[in-house]
């Protein structure tokens, strides 16, 4: 297993916010702006043109309400996860992987977990469930179930849950923290406004990490809120980590943080579920 230390700047999970800047949107009218005016050079006609003064303000106008519906982390980038996203659902195995990943909702916030047994246990973060008067957890098909909480494990930003429900899919637990620096991953989850996102991305190394008790995984990936609790799925459909923040590396700057499952295991709640 190749190993890179590197500490984290950050950990906190608004590391995982994008907001959009006064230059992405002054960036997005230039960009209107010249397409218009090609389509408008293109377009000469004899009639008496349109008012520029006039196009420009429904322009504007067009773009600030269409910004109102867009999430508060919108970015350019998002279109890019969103049509991996899409390419990635057509195969078979996650189109099955989706189903075991669930919305976790406190009342106050929401965020990830995955079903770990076909008896209803759910692995998540600790820091996606510390708020808010009640818990839920949603499946795709299976519907949604009130949780408990069967132990919380803060050190290491993991919690087990438990719901009343049989025969509901579920991930299986990579044996042993196998992997390798480069290795190819998926991760689905619950970014932004949406939900069973998949996406995909490579393993970097390992990180020290000061949120959680020793090293974490570091991830190429397109890591944002409300990802956290994401299982990281190796190419043989067992989970390695779960995910859990973004930091900036000095060396590949964004990258996404993920728990190692070893850690899990160092529980004992964890026996339960070793194969």
């Amino acid at each position: 297993m190749d190993d890179e230390k590197q500490k984290p700047e950050t950990l906190d999970e608004k590391d995982l916010y994008e907001e959009l800047e006064p230059e992405e949107v002054y960036e997005i009218l230039q960009e209107e702006r010249k397409k218009a005016y090609q389509r408008e050079k293109q377009e000469e006609k004899p009639k008496r043109p349109f008012p520029k003064w006039a196009f420009w303000i429904i322009a504007v106008f067009m773009l600030i309400s269409a910004l109102q519906f867009l999430p508060k982390t919108f970015s350019l980038s998002i279109i890019d996860f969103l049509q991996t996203s899409a390419k990635l659902s057509t195969m078979d195995e996650i189109d099955t992987y989706q189903e075991s990943v669930v919305v976790v909702e406190t009342g106050e916030s929401k965020g990830t977990g995955f079903s770990v047994s076909p008896d209803g246990y759910i692995l998540t973060n600790h820091h996606v469930i510390d708020e808010g008067p009640h818990l839920n957890v949603g499946f795709p098909n299976a519907g949604v179930f009130e949780a408990d909480i069967v132990k919380a494990y803060p050190e290491i930003d993991l919690a087990l849950l438990k719901v009343d429900g049989e025969n509901l899919p579920y991930l299986e637990l990579a044996p042993s923290a196998s992997w390798k620096a480069q290795d190819h991953i998926y991760f689905i989850g619950n970014p932004l406004n949406f939900n069973g996102i998949a996406n995909e991305g490579k393993i970097l190394g390992r990180t020290s990490s000061s949120s959680i008790e020793g090293d974490a995984i570091m991830l190429q990936a397109p890591v944002y809120n409300g990802n956290s609790g994401s299982p990281v799925i190796s190419m043989d459909g067992k989970v390695i980590g779960v995910v859990y923040a973004t930091t900036n590396n000095t060396n590949y700057g964004k990258v996404g943080l993920a728990i190692p499952i070893e850690k899990f295991y160092q529980q004992k709640e964890a026996q339960y579920f070793l194969k």
